[in-house]
């Protein structure tokens, strides 16, 4: 049965960027570093490649409209070839709305977003991004797991991931993979 994973890099005091959308770092990019370094052993980098395949293999995407807009929409697919669910109660922007047909702006909430990501990821993996929906997608109970790239560096301000819940959400630790530059935590959502 396919999965919904957020897949998400934060930093060691719970942000996902700064005020302006920057990842941290001279470059803009410090919590996704993690991804492209050279300084990780053959065996940690296949543990990190590892987590990349993960990512490639999902089926449709569901995306927050902050995040799919900064992202102009991965110029319409995310990752690969696949689809991309964005829940929202405004209209797509005119990119999404003509020149990304695999982009579907989902204007009934984020169970019917899931709900199509799901249908069209035919029993593959869903891979969701974005704080505001994952926040959404926990609070209606669909959002099955969290990937959590914990990069170790305090932004000390900015964009935290999960800053306001309705309620405690109780999650269960699958896996852990510690690296120099990031230690990769897989959660499970516990219902």
């Amino acid at each position: 049965m396919s999965k919904s994973i957020l897949f998400m890099s934060m930093s060691l005091d719970g942000y996902i960027s700064d005020e302006n959308d920057v990842l941290g770092g001279n470059d803009g990019t410090r919590l996704h570093d993690w991804h492209g370094s050279s300084a990780e052993s053959s065996s940690l980098s296949a543990q990190v490649q590892e987590l990349g395949d993960e990512l490639s293999a999902c089926g449709a995407t569901v995306a927050g409209r902050r995040t799919a807009e900064l992202m102009d929409h991965w110029g319409g697919e995310h990752p690969g070839s696949s689809p991309i669910f964005v829940p929202s109660h405004r209209p797509p922007p005119p990119p999404a709305r003509w020149g990304y047909p695999k982009v579907t702006y989902v204007n009934d909430g984020i169970e019917s977003a899931m709900k199509q990501a799901h249908e069209a990821a035919g029993g593959r993996n869903v891979y969701v991004i974005g704080g505001y929906v994952a926040r959404s997608a926990l609070e209606a109970g669909v959002l099955d797991e969290l990937q959590i790239h914990q990069i170790p560096v305090l932004l000390g301000r900015g964009r935290r991931l999960f800053d306001v819940l309705p309620s405690e959400v109780e999650l269960e630790i699958v896996r852990v993979i510690d690296t120099p530059d990031a230690t990769h935590i897989r959660y499970r959502v516990r219902r």
